[in-house]
């Protein structure tokens, strides 16, 4: 006898893509979490892959494999994702000793993050035309 199949807690028009324990402070990549939030998932992964930051990489293999889960696993739309939620969490904390002077220490945090971006199907509206210039 098994356990019971456990409850989809996610809609059938949304998808994610879960990615532990990344060597970045959390402070760090909600910055770059904070890029792709409400974006269409075209517009995000070009955002990310013109990033200067070291962990925009790994961000967007994140959310590469949430719309590769859209796709693939739940039927899904790809030119109608847009990226609903990119939440940051804080994992282990990795402790190192720094040696300093008269003989004593210094503690050294090392900080690890999780990454979940979840992805939804939502029809993109084109932007709005600007207003018509007045003539003066």
């Amino acid at each position: 006898m098994s356990k019971p199949k456990h409850p989809r807690t996610l809609a059938e028009t949304e998808a994610q893509a879960v990615t532990r324990n990344i060597r970045v402070s959390p402070r760090k990549l909600n910055l770059v979490a904070g890029l792709i939030r409400n974006k269409p998932a075209a517009q995000a992964i070009a955002t990310l892959t013109f990033s200067k930051r070291r962990i925009a990489q790994q961000v967007k293999k994140t959310l590469e494999s949430a719309i590769a889960n859209a796709e693939n696993n739940h039927q899904l739309d790809v030119d109608q994702l847009v990226v609903k939620t990119a939440e940051v969490g804080k994992s282990i904390v990795m402790r190192r000793f720094h040696a300093r002077g008269r003989g004593r220490s210094a503690r050294i945090e090392k900080f690890f993050s999780h990454l979940k971006i979840v992805v939804a199907e939502r029809a993109v509206e084109p932007e709005a035309a600007p207003s018509e210039q007045k003539a003066a």
